[in-house]
C-alpha cells in the first residue's frame, strides 16, 4: 500500500510541528503550510489523502480554502478535518456545510486526533461515498447544505445527529456497529462517544417522529436504516 499523504494548513507552528511529528511517526507523508493561499496551492499540486485545515488563517481563511477545494473537481473528494478555536455549534454547522468531514476545536489532544484521522481515512474512497445527498423512504439528507427533510418538511438536527443520519441513509439496509457509527461523528473522546451512541440515536428517532421507526436496532450489532 502506498504511503498516504496529509497536508497540514495551520499558522500556529507549534501545533503544525506536533501534528507533523506524530503523523510521520505513524507512517504518513506530511506536507505543511502556514497560510491559506499557499495551502490551497499545495493541495492542488499534491492532491493529498487528507487535509487538516485551520479555520483562522492569514491571506485566505480556512472556510474559503474549503469552499475552493470543494468546487474543484480535482480536489472535491479530499477529506478535510477543520480546526478552530471557536466552539459554538453554529461554527460547526457552517464547517460541515462547506464540506468538512470533521470539525475539531482547540485545544485538542494530539493522539486522539491522529486516531480520528485514521478512522476518516478508513472510510471508502469511491465517488459514490462522497456524494452530496442521499434519500430513502421520504427522508432526504443534503450534506453540502446541512439540511434534512422528511416528505419535504425540514427538521433541525445537531451536527452529531446529522452525521449519524447521513451515514445510515446513505447505505440504507446495511447494519452499522456502534464503533462504525462512532467513526462518522465528531469528537476527540472516542470511548465517551461510543458509550453515548445509543443516546444520540434515541434523540434522532424522536426528531424524525414517525420516520424514527426507520432506524432499526440490529440485535447484537448496532443500527441500520430500513431500505426501500
Amino acid at each position: 500500500m502506498s504511503q498516504q499523504t496529509i497536508l497540514i494548513i495551520e499558522d500556529e507552528r507549534s501545533i503544525a510541528d506536533a501534528l507533523a511529528y506524530n503523523l510521520q511517526k505513524d507512517g504518513f507523508e506530511v506536507i505543511t503550510s502556514t497560510d491559506g493561499q499557499d495551502g490551497l496551492r499545495r493541495a492542488q499540486a499534491a492532491l493529498p489523502d487528507l487535509i487538516i485545515l485551520d479555520l483562522m488563517l492569514p491571506i485566505i481563511d480556512g472556510m474559503e480554502v474549503c469552499r475552493q477545494l470543494r468546487s474543484d473537481s480535482r480536489t472535491r473528494h479530499i477529506r478535510i478535518v477543520m480546526l478552530t478555536a471557536k466552539s459554538e455549534e453554529v461554527d460547526e454547522i457552517v464547517g460541515f456545510s462547506m464540506g468538512a468531514d470533521d470539525y475539531v476545536t482547540k485545544p485538542f489532544k494530539i493522539k486522539p486526533l491522529v486516531s480520528r484521522i485514521k478512522a476518516i481515512l478508513r472510510r471508502p474512497t469511491s465517488k459514490n461515498s462522497a456524494q452530496d445527498s442521499a434519500s430513502c423512504r421520504g427522508v432526504f439528507v443534503d450534506r453540502i447544505n446541512h439540511r434534512t427533510t422528511i416528505e419535504g418538511e425540514e427538521i433541525a438536527l445537531t451536527p452529531t445527529e446529522f452525521k449519524l443520519l447521513w451515514t445510515l441513509v446513505r447505505q440504507a439496509g446495511r447494519p452499522f456497529r456502534r464503533n462504525e457509527l462512532m467513526d462518522t461523528c465528531r469528537g476527540e473522546d472516542a470511548n465517551a462517544l461510543e458509550r453515548t451512541i445509543d443516546v444520540h440515536i434515541r434523540s434522532l428517532r424522536q426528531k424524525l417522529n414517525d420516520a424514527g421507526d426507520l432506524i432499526e436496532t440490529v440485535r447484537g450489532v448496532g443500527y441500520r436504516f430500513k431500505p426501500e
